[in-house]
């Protein structure tokens, strides 16, 4: 029997938040591995700073997925929190079609770096540049992924704290 739908969102989601723990644990033990090495034994391991760097570039854009699937971004709404029915829901969806229209610009964009950095290799590590530029194609496909199950769903944004608007 498959997996629900939401049962498959739920999934991926704990599978997002392992990758980033486990990218913030081998980022976190790369550079303390170095930095005891650099100052007791006065020598380093080159390739950790380039690993450090590779990790953090997917912990972020892995961090930026979850956080559009839990509205969690920065959002300026002096406006919207002001707006109620269909004024609200048409900025709503003008904002979901820009940033539609800005991740299909980023899809594009990444995948032509992926395409070049296949035969460039980084210099330490000696990985393809195309794993650092997957990061950013990764991240387009999953929020328009968020974007998509958020209006399928008929997706809102949580109320509006009335005590922290600005009047």
């Amino acid at each position: 029997m498959p997996p629900s739908p939401r049962g498959a969102v739920r999934l991926l989601r704990r599978l997002a938040e392992a990758a980033m723990a486990l990218g913030l644990a081998g980022m976190v033990l790369a550079v303390f591995i170095n930095v005891v090495l650099r100052y007791v034994f006065d020598t380093g391991i080159v390739f950790y700073e380039e690993l450090s760097r590779l990790l953090f570039v997917w912990l972020v854009c892995i961090g930026a997925i979850l956080a559009s699937g839990e509205n969690k971004h920065l959002g300026f709404e002096m406006l919207t929190s002001r707006l109620k029915g269909a004024p609200l829901r048409a900025c709503e969806w003008l904002s979901r079609l820009g940033i539609a229209y800005v991740m299909l610009l980023v899809a594009q964009g990444s995948w032509q770096q992926v395409q070049a950095g296949l035969h460039s290799f980084s210099t330490v590590i000696g990985y393809p540049l195309a794993l650092a530029a997957a990061s950013t194609l990764v991240l387009a496909i999953g929020m328009l992924a968020v974007l998509v199950t958020q209006a399928v769903q008929g997706h809102r944004r949580p109320p509006h704290d009335q005590d922290a608007a600005v009047e």
